[in-house]
């Protein structure tokens, strides 16, 4: 049995209008097809439906790029649009020429499982009480509500692994699953290009993470790319304040550094993109292991020499990190089976509102078909403590800590914690409860800033 192919043209050749197509990978550059997204965007197949994290940033050699050749009718993806990042896809999608299903990203995942398994659907806690859930089935068990979400089938899954061999056996390398494995099953026909084309019995078999039976072809990449290279620039430097009442806040490093303090010893804790990533820096020596839900468990600081860099150990957001000792990798399933399961201790997350319910809104800019789910909804669904990280007011000032949100919700009364640039605050199971305020700030100038119910409590320390 031969799987290997000699080009992604004979690769692709029998992908007809239409198709389903899955393209694994994670973040803005790490491990992508890009070989066999690039014949696919030169093959000029139309009406594709695309299944992924999301399709990318303009001129990426991920799924964008199929939308900019107008070849994509539809996406099911976690991210549809991301703030101050115009794209082909948003345009097509305000025009209404592009159909939009968003998934939370580890239900994304699940429902590919579900396809590869022979499953006709199956039953999630994830994105109840959201708008998610309108129209569609709820049951309750043991006095908890589920929604059906049902499995996804595919045509094609276009992947990208560290080696094969001529059976189709894959090897991935470090946190460089991630979708690959999920989308491999649930596919009719799964296609992986590798950098290696081994003899069988090269790689061990405790080593193959999808087995060739799974794997139709095989093929060597053309377009090998340097994860290095695919960093993104902060939009605003993390050690610059924000200034209220012409004073200064703390920065969003320093909103970070007081997340971690919260964070209790000997817990697995969840960093979600953004400020939250930053927190990892300021847990050194602390008995905590960290989890990412791209496939990770038990990383470290962020790296930046270039001498440190390996480009397959990244967190959720790509950025590149340190491995600590007792670490281990994993696929996406595997990863939100933790959140959902309830194994992890602390979820951190960026949000645009928190509510005086202890409510969060994290993830649509607009409605319901144009924001990023990613995996907060399935990391809120298990039962750790949730810590929000993010700026006491946006960029126009606006409040973000709201009498109600006014965002669509990602969870209801969910919230533990929130770090702000100017305050520490705690949930008590009535309200929020001021414990900390940024230097140069009096509690009583805090609440006066906040929509949101807010009282002081009896001891308000300053913010470090």
């Amino acid at each position: 049995m031969n799987k290997v192919v000699d080009s992604a043209q004979a690769a692709l050749a029998d992908i007809q209008d239409g198709a389903v197509v899955a393209i694994a990978g994670f973040g803005v550059a790490h491990r992508f097809a890009t070989t066999l997204i690039m014949a696919l965007r030169d093959k000029g197949t139309k009406n594709l439906t695309i299944v992924a994290n999301s399709l990318g940033d303009p001129g990426a050699t991920r799924g964008q790029i199929l939308a900019e050749n107008k070849q994509v009718k539809k996406v099911i993806v976690a991210f549809s649009v991301r703030p101050g990042t115009p794209t082909a896809s948003e345009q097509q999608i305000n025009e209404g020429t592009l159909e939009v299903e968003l998934v939370p990203q580890g239900i994304l995942v699940e429902r590919c499982r579900a396809g590869g398994a022979g499953l006709a659907a199956f039953y999630s806690p994830t994105s109840v009480g959201t708008d998610l859930v309108a129209g569609r089935e709820l049951r309750e068990f043991d006095g908890k509500q589920y929604v059906l979400e049902k499995a996804i089938h595919l045509d094609y899954a276009l992947l990208r692994g560290y080696r094969a061999d001529r059976l189709g056996n894959v090897q991935f390398r470090g946190g460089s699953q991630n979708f690959n494995p999920a989308f491999g099953k649930a596919a009719r026909i799964a296609i992986v290009e590798v950098d290696e084309i081994v003899e069988p019995g090269v790689i061990p078999p405790e080593l193959v993470d999808l087995p060739g039976i799974f794997v139709e072809r095989v093929m060597l990449t053309k377009e090998t790319m340097d994860g290095k290279a695919y960093r993104r620039p902060e939009r605003r430097p993390s050690d610059k304040p924000r200034f209220y009442n012409d004073k200064p806040a703390v920065t969003r490093q320093q909103i970070a550094k007081n997340a971690a303090k919260l964070v209790r010893e000997h817990t697995y804790v969840n960093l979600g993109v953004g400020i939250p990533t930053m927190v990892s820096n300021y847990l050194k020596g602390r008995d905590v292991i960290l989890h990412a839900e791209n496939g990770v468990l038990g990383y470290g600081e962020m790296v930046t020499e270039e001498k440190d860099i390996d480009p397959d150990v990244y967190n959720a957001a790509g950025q590149f990190v340190a491995l600590q000792p007792g670490a281990s990798f994993f696929d996406s399933v595997t990863s939100f089976e933790m959140a959902r399961g309830g194994h992890i201790d602390t979820v951190i997350l960026g949000a645009y509102e928190v509510d005086q319910t202890a409510s969060v809104a994290n993830w649509s800019t607009a409605d319901a078909k144009r924001g990023g789910i990613g995996g907060a909804m399935d990391l809120l669904s298990g039962k750790g403590d949730l810590i929000i990280v993010m700026e006491h007011s946006d960029s126009k000032g606006r409040p973000k800590l709201r009498k109600k949100c006014t965002y669509p919700l990602t969870g209801q009364g969910c919230v533990s914690y929130i770090v702000t640039d100017l305050a520490v605050m705690r949930w008590d199971g009535k309200r929020f409860v001021l414990d900390a305020v940024a230097p140069g700030f009096t509690a009583d100038e805090i609440i006066a800033m906040t929509e949101m119910e807010l009282v002081a409590g009896p001891n308000v320390k300053n913010m470090e």
